[in-house]
């Protein structure tokens, strides 16, 4: 009997769901986080150190019966761009989409600046994306520019 080797993870296949791929490591539970994964109830699959040709490593996550809204996803943008996600049905790719971050977002991130009203008075944040490429926000309230990478999510 000749027994065949698999090199692939095995995973359960997903029935009806998101799969999130393409999830740079290090922002993986960043982004857990942010979809307030721990809050489902949906059975949740998380691969974390994955071998990826683009990123090296990588992470991903297969939730069930999960189908996110446009607003959603963009939250996980504002971490890591180049996310994909797929959403299954009958256990078949039937959309692919991918986390772009939007023109403005809102409750998402903090201000940086201590004397914005934002940190001082009970209210949402709301930032304009001056540079998708760069990574550029801009405060609606004090207008003060801060750098993707040097965010603190709220």
């Amino acid at each position: 009997m000749i027994m065949n080797e698999k090199k692939e993870l095995q995973v359960a296949a997903l029935e009806n769901g998101t799969v999130i791929d393409h999830i740079p490591s290090d922002k993986l539970f960043t982004v857990v986080s942010l979809l307030n994964l721990k809050d489902m109830d949906s059975n949740i699959t998380i691969g974390y150190n994955l071998e990826s040709k683009k990123l090296g490593k990588k992470g991903i996550i297969k939730i069930a019966d999960k189908f996110f809204t446009d607003e959603e996803i963009n939250r996980i943008s504002v971490v890591a761009s180049n996310i994909k996600l797929n959403v299954i049905r009958n256990y078949a790719v039937v959309e692919k989409k991918e986390a772009i971050m939007p023109d403005e977002l809102k409750g998402i991130v903090k201000c940086n600046n201590p004397k914005c009203i934002t940190n001082n008075e009970p209210m949402q944040t709301w930032f304009h994306v001056t540079d998708k490429e760069k990574g550029l926000l801009k405060c609606h309230y004090c207008e003060k520019e801060q750098q993707k990478d040097n965010i603190k999510l709220i």
